[in-house]
């Protein structure tokens, strides 16, 4: 119960104002009148106290009608016949309608509350001379010393300046072992420190960590309706305008037509304008929405806009990029081949200096095989260009290198590397090639390994129809290869990040909605053209930013999820639409025939609102897909 009255007043009023009517029924059985109907009168104007504010601010500085306005009128309107129990009733279950919105809000705030509480406010720094200082972890600027006690959190990105440290990265990852670190390795804010204490420097502006850009990302998808509720949004007033013409006109009609008496005929103008007034429908995609949200935030799943949640459903076509989004991205060298007119470890040396120039994963994973200081060998490269998608140029005196992509450095496929490369290639490696002034003298076989994940994914949108691709930059050998491993049904390979871009434009055309999966810069502009663009958390800032979902935990298994999940929120908000517009026009009907009172009215329209408002709860618990 604490939960439903954390930080919502508007619930407590509400409280308030139903024992207010509890109260004024009893004195209204003891003839304690009018006693009684101040007492209504009172739970009256608490009960629609935030409601009426709403309405009334609404109207006076929006020059917007809305429900607000119709429930207050008929409230008005009862209590001016003498029917005060009838309109605190309205009021009273109009405002737990409004209380159950507040609360499906704040439910999804604690979706940013429990993010937020993953970091520490407060943080130790390092000073010059040996001291520590606490300060508030928003203070820490760029290039500080932080040490992390033991069972911490990390208050803040950065890198490791200790030797080692063990880090439970389970927030993030969502892999339970704990992840060990060595000295240059970055450490992640809201992570925990599962061993001795460690000193890390601090890299990024507090406002520019990882969990800064999560919460971001949560807050603004809460402001952020989704179509269906935007358009619901839109006709509110329209609506609110026709009941309002429509109400008078009926009173009319009663009186002068039917033959009823005034009162009769106001008191059921006054049941109209109740049980005609659009509350449950507007209720029928916000709260749902908003519980979606919240339930892929606590999954580990970002969403820009609820729109985006939303459409996923539609979706007739998915692509992914293949490193680091349907593998696993961390390449390991399995072989390699040198001219033997060289001096191979000179050519090594080279090809580390080279490589230490790109933050690609294949650079990393040839340095971290290749150790600079076993070879008792070093290079000085004078100049070192990358050429985007293909690979690095390296000047060192009169003599060019080349490593990357065979296209790129091999200019004779009949050379007898270059046919051993291929083989390599058949295996499904990936080969990076490396020429000296135009002539191939080595490559080097990596292999990378499908991530968790990836096959069931892939199965899942097969068996939803869904087309899937796998879009790679990676030769058509290596590319179908592991799309072989995985199941995907059509890979296009040796495509460049403008490449991706048209070739999602196309997909798009002939497609209708397509989501693209990737983590890298090359993806970032086939992510922005895709109809829904999907980063993996732990790839770059500025796929992260072209995005309109994030995988905060480099999860595959959550795009089925999602996938599902939006199937669901979509289900409900048509359960809501098509009931509040079932129940809108049966309470009309039987009020029109005199079946039913004020406070049935009151009941069978606030009470559709509340269930209505319960239906989209229900998306805050886990689904099944």
């Amino acid at each position: 119960m604490s939960v439903l009255f954390k930080y919502n007043k508007p619930m407590m009023l509400t409280v308030v104002s139903g024992l207010l009517i509890i109260t004024g029924g009893v004195l209204r059985v003891l003839d304690y009148s009018p006693l009684d109907a101040v007492v209504f009168l009172a739970s009256f104007l608490i009960g629609g106290y935030y409601q009426g504010r709403e309405g009334i601010t609404d109207l006076f500085k929006k020059r917007t009608l809305n429900v607000d306005i119709l429930m207050i009128l008929a409230a008005i309107g009862a209590s001016v016949i003498g029917y005060w129990l009838e309109g605190a009733l309205l009021i009273f279950i109009f405002s737990l309608s409004g209380s159950l919105e507040v609360y499906t809000m704040n439910k999804s705030k604690d979706a940013i509350s429990s993010l937020m509480q993953m970091t520490p406010d407060m943080a130790l720094r390092l000073n010059e001379d040996g001291t520590t200082e606490e300060i508030r972890t928003d203070q820490l600027s760029i290039s500080d010393t932080v040490l992390v006690p033991k069972g911490s959190a990390v208050p803040i990105d950065g890198t490791l300046l200790s030797h080692y440290a063990l880090i439970d990265e389970s927030a993030i990852s969502g892999e339970s072992v704990p992840v060990s670190k060595s000295r240059g390795n970055e450490v992640i804010g809201g992570t925990l420190n599962a061993a001795n204490a460690f000193k890390m420097e601090v890299t990024t502006e507090y406002s520019d960590t990882l969990f800064a850009k999560i919460i971001r990302l949560v807050d603004e998808a809460q402001g952020t309706p989704s179509q269906t509720a935007t358009f619901i949004e839109s006709i509110e007033t329209t609506y609110v305008k026709l009941v309002l013409i429509f109400v008078p006109m009926m009173i009319l009609f009663f009186q002068f037509v039917m033959g009823w008496g005034l009162t009769e005929s106001f008191y059921r103008g006054m049941v109209l304008l109740t049980v005609a007034s659009p509350c449950a429908l507007m209720a029928s995609a916000s709260p749902a929405t908003l519980s979606a949200i919240s339930n892929g935030a606590k999954k580990g799943v970002l969403y820009k806009g609820g729109s985006y949640l939303e459409n996923f459903s539609s979706v007739n076509a998915i692509a992914f990029d293949k490193t680091g989004t349907l593998t696993e991205g961390s390449f390991k060298v399995t072989d390699d081949w040198f001219s033997s007119g060289h001096d191979e470890k000179r050519v090594i040396s080279i090809i580390i200096e080279m490589e230490r120039q790109s933050s690609h994963p294949l650079a990393k994973a040839v340095i971290k095989h290749y150790s600079a200081e076993k070879l008792g060998v070093t290079s000085q490269i004078d100049v070192v260009n990358e050429v985007e998608g293909n690979g690095l140029i390296g000047i060192q005196g009169s003599d060019e290198y080349k490593i990357g992509k065979k296209a790129f450095v091999v200019t004779n496929e009949e050379d007898p590397a270059a046919v051993r490369a291929l083989e390599r290639e058949k295996e499904g490696k990936t080969v990076l090639y490396l020429s000296m002034n135009g002539v191939l003298i080595g490559f080097i076989a990596l292999l990378d390994t499908p991530a968790a994940g990836a096959k069931e994914t892939i199965a899942y949108f097969k068996e939803q129809g869904i087309h899937t691709f796998m879009i790679t930059g990676d030769n058509q050998a290596t590319g179908q290869s592991i799309g072989a491993m995985i199941g995907v049904e059509d890979v296009r390979a040796n495509c460049l990040p403008d490449e991706k871009a048209e070739l999602i434009l196309e997909l798009k055309e002939q497609f209708g909605t397509i989501v693209m999966v990737g983590d890298g810069i090359n993806d970032a502009p086939a992510l922005a053209n895709a109809s829904i663009g999907i980063a993996m958390g732990a790839g770059t800032d500025l796929a992260m930013e072209s995005a309109d979902v994030v995988l905060v935990q480099n999860d595959l298994s959550q795009l089925p999820y999602s996938h599902f999940l939006s199937k669901q929120l979509n289900r409900i908000i048509l359960q809501n639409v098509i009931f509040s517009i079932c129940v809108i026009i049966f309470l009309v009907s039987v009020n029109v025939l005199q079946l039913i009172n004020l406070p049935l009215g009151v009941i069978g329209h606030e009470g559709s609102t509340i269930l209505v408002i319960l239906n989209g709860l229900r998306l805050l618990k886990p689904v099944k897909p």
